[in-house]
């Protein structure tokens, strides 16, 4: 059985940056794949960021490519998604999702997430 615990989020102005964290435990995959979901009150969950613990490809939401980067710790069994020049509209909850299979937006197709973590962008 797979944890997964977000840390890192809070309250921002726009243009600022936030670093959320996602720590992994129990049982690994190798060839897993993390992703970052976020979800608004009264919208349904989106796609945010993807990649393999392996490494090789990264998916990114049209939204937010160019200001969020997801970035692996290996060693400590954490990603991570950086975000930079936040605006309101990021304001969500943010969730890592897992799935031991290739790439996907698909959110139905992740199978553990954590509790996510909240992050509130002002204008």
């Amino acid at each position: 059985q797979v944890q997964l615990v977000e840390s890192g989020g809070g309250l921002v102005q726009a243009g600022g940056s936030l670093r959320l964290s996602c720590a992994a435990s129990g049982r690994t995959f190798s060839s897993a794949t993390m992703g970052w979901f976020r979800q608004a009150p009264g919208k349904e969950r989106e796609f945010v960021a993807a990649n393999r613990w392996s490494g090789g490809s990264t998916y990114y939401a049209d939204s937010v490519k160019g200001r969020f980067t997801i970035s692996r710790d290996n060693a400590k069994n954490t990603v991570y998604l950086h975000m930079n020049s936040l605006k309101p509209e990021d304001t969500a909850g943010y969730y890592c999702e897992l799935r031991a299979g290739s790439l996907t937006r698909n959110a139905q197709e992740y199978h553990c997430w954590g509790q996510g973590s909240p992050v509130v962008v002002g204008s």
